[in-house]
């Protein structure tokens, strides 16, 4: 299994290939920076076993280990599957200062990280449903070794 967890090499296409690729709501995430509406998602109350993955390049994010309900209506994680798979940016668009969640593999938006998230982070990994991809049988499970 450890060979479904490896990142792709760093994907950057042009946007005409995203958006063939991509469904509008997808496109809009992961490419223009929106957001899903809140408590919306497909992946929101998912609870199965299983490895959350970019939309966009199917790379490995989060394992269903480090979900929790946060109640803010999205898919929250206290940490990612690794600390290279993910990229954080510094936002101050909307008139706050958050810190953003990229995929690192194609860059696609993912959401937000805030400092208010169950130990042994402290981290709340607030990811849009319709930018994960979620594969039930891949746990993630002993990646480490």
């Amino acid at each position: 299994m450890a060979d479904n967890l490896e990142r792709p090499e760093k994907l950057d296409l042009p946007e005409s290939e995203w958006r063939d690729r991509l469904t509008p709501e997808q496109y809009h995430v992961l490419r223009e920076g929106g957001t899903e509406r809140a408590f919306a998602g497909a992946l929101y109350h998912n609870d199965e076993d299983g490895l959350y993955r970019c939309a966009g390049c199917h790379s490995p994010l989060f394992t269903s280990d480090t979900k929790f309900e946060s109640g803010s209506g999205w898919p929250s994680f206290f940490q990612p599957i690794s600390a290279d798979a993910v990229k954080e940016i510094r936002d101050t668009s909307h008139g706050m200062i958050r810190t953003e969640i990229r995929c690192a593999t194609c860059d696609g938006h993912l959401g937000h990280v805030f400092p208010d998230g169950p130990q042994p982070t402290g981290q709340r990994y607030c990811m849009n449903s319709v930018a994960l991809d979620f594969d039930a049988e891949e746990s993630g499970r002993g990646a480490e070794a």
